[in-house]
């Protein structure tokens, strides 16, 4: 027993320098709003990948418009990268936190957030800091808190309190422009939202990006959708052309290779019974699904291949 005690002891203690290790070689990892925030970049990364393939994958138009005009392809593909170089500069940028300007606003402060000198004695389970490193610290504290205040209380009116400006989750006054941001529980210079698809403030650090990220987000948006609608375009053009002349796809597009359409003219389509008839056919089929066509006589097509007259369009041939 004593020794499956030690045994887990050890595996524990291992286990926690692993994953001090691995804390401090990945922090963004450990923490979940961080791991959170990965995530939601891995889905919008994958989302503009999956909407930008699919026109990529099934438009036979644009592969051969990127074939003969390479260049329209490249500056799309310029325009998506840097969209999503944009994406990422923004995301991890800093709106401007009170707390930073506030470190940044004295040296003391700084020194006190960055390398508090403490002194560690090596007993079991707690840590000691002497008593004249505690009033060091106290008198730091004081100093800057007071530093801070001054500075921000000459930025409002006179006679301004100090309690009305205060925020009562940071307990840091603020500025003027500043509010506090409850997802990231920390009060933002320069206040503008906070974006869920960065993950992040907007603020006073990154305003600027925000507004280059919509700007180029915007462009291959809309460039994208016109793809799409280029595309879905000719998709509709050509089945309605099929429905109005009874054809199918591989009638229309092997045309010179299929053996019993070889020797028709080009504007003959020889399984057209009129516009009303393939359309009624075609919306509302009836009858059975083994119907077999045969091919019209040549006299036939030759009468279809005679030029309109002005009787033809009266009596509606075509229809």
């Amino acid at each position: 027993m004593a020794a499956a005690g030690v045994c887990r002891s050890s595996a524990r203690e291992d286990l926690e320098k692993v994953s001090d290790r691995c804390s401090r070689l990945c922090p963004d990892l450990c923490d979940r709003a961080s791991s959170s925030s990965w995530g939601l970049k891995v889905a919008m990364v994958l989302l503009h990948v999956t909407f930008v393939g699919v026109i990529f994958l099934f438009d036979a138009n644009l592969i051969r418009k990127t074939r003969e005009e390479p260049w329209f392809t490249a500056v799309y593909l310029v325009v998506f990268v840097a969209t999503l170089v944009q994406y990422f500069l923004t995301s991890g940028s800093s709106p401007g936190y009170v707390i930073d300007a506030m470190r940044a606003g004295n040296g003391s402060n700084t020194t006190y957030m960055k390398s508090p000198i403490l002194k560690q004695s090596n007993s079991r389970n707690e840590n000691i800091i002497s008593s004249s490193t505690q009033n060091q610290l106290e008198r730091q504290s004081s100093y800057s808190t007071s530093f801070w205040s001054k500075l921000v209380m000459d930025l409002y009116p006179p006679g301004s309190a100090i309690r009305n400006w205060t925020c009562t989750y940071c307990n840091i006054i603020q500025p003027p422009r500043a509010k506090h941001c409850h997802d990231c529980d920390k009060c933002v210079l320069q206040f503008d939202h906070h974006c869920v698809w960065l993950g992040t403030c907007i603020g006073q650090g990154n305003h600027c990006r925000f507004w280059w990220y919509i700007f180029e987000e915007t462009i291959l948006c809309v460039w994208t959708v016109v793809l799409y609608i280029t595309f879905l375009h000719s998709e509709i053009v050509k089945a309605c052309y099929l429905a109005l002349t009874n054809q199918t796809t591989y009638e229309m597009v092997r045309r010179r290779r299929i053996l019993y359409l070889r020797g028709i003219p080009e504007k003959v389509h020889p399984f057209s019974r009129g516009i009303s008839k393939n359309l009624y056919t075609f919306c509302c089929p009836r009858g059975s699904r083994y119907t077999l066509e045969a091919i019209p006589i040549m006299e036939e097509l030759e009468e279809r291949a005679r030029p309109y007259t002005c009787i033809d369009i009266i009596s509606c041939r075509c229809c």
